[in-house]
């Protein structure tokens, strides 16, 4: 296991800096591989914005926690996707991209529920705060997808899990750090093989 400090990620998060934020997978990519590892993860889903660069230049395979997430989603038979997590990550087309490729819909929270659900992530979640307005204002985002269709809900997150769950989400969810952490544990044991795209969409 490597990782360079979430600071270091913060701040090029903030900077919009893809190619700087490539630079530090692929750093830890280089050390793993050198250490002996098969295959890689990377449990934040906000960086996965970067893997195609990562992809081109990493000396070994990566799960990809996105497609493994929504593959999860198609197998359980889900149709319209509510996604959750850091704005860098919302904003994006990481997730969207994946969803279509699967045929399914998805829905994004309005800008006041992005703007919102930043802040809890990174102010107070990633800092281990866990207040109850909190996670009663995260609970009626989740609301608020349902409204607008989603059949489930992706915790995009590392962090949303802390608070949200099966047990208190207006919707489904889909923890796509413990999804991820699961599909690495059966290629592993059960491969015992680098991943490829054809396995992982299996």
């Amino acid at each position: 296991m490597h990782s360079p400090s979430f600071a270091r990620y913060a701040e090029l998060l903030d900077r919009g800096d893809w190619q700087g934020i490539a630079g530090l997978m692929l750093d830890s990519a280089d050390r793993l591989a050198r250490t002996g590892a098969d295959f890689l993860i990377c449990p934040d889903n906000t960086i996965h914005r970067a893997l195609p660069e990562v992809e081109q230049r990493s000396p070994l395979p990566w799960l990809h926690i996105v497609e493994i997430t929504v593959a999860e989603a198609a197998a359980r038979g889900y149709r319209r996707l509510g996604i959750t997590g850091t704005r860098w990550l919302v904003e994006s087309d990481v997730y969207p991209v994946k969803v279509a490729e699967r045929g399914l819909e998805y829905e994004r929270p309005d800008a006041q529920e992005r703007e919102a659900m930043h802040r809890i992530i990174m102010d107070e979640l990633v800092y281990g705060l866990l207040k109850p307005e909190s996670v009663a204002r995260l609970q009626q985002s989740v609301t608020s997808l349902k409204t607008n269709g989603c059949d489930a809900v992706i915790l995009g997150c590392t962090e949303l899990p802390l608070v949200l769950s099966d047990s208190n989400s207006p919707l489904p969810t889909l923890d796509s750090t413990r999804l991820l952490a699961r599909a690495a544990l059966r290629f592993a044991v059960e491969e015992g093989q680098p991943p490829s795209r054809s396995t992982i969409a299996r």
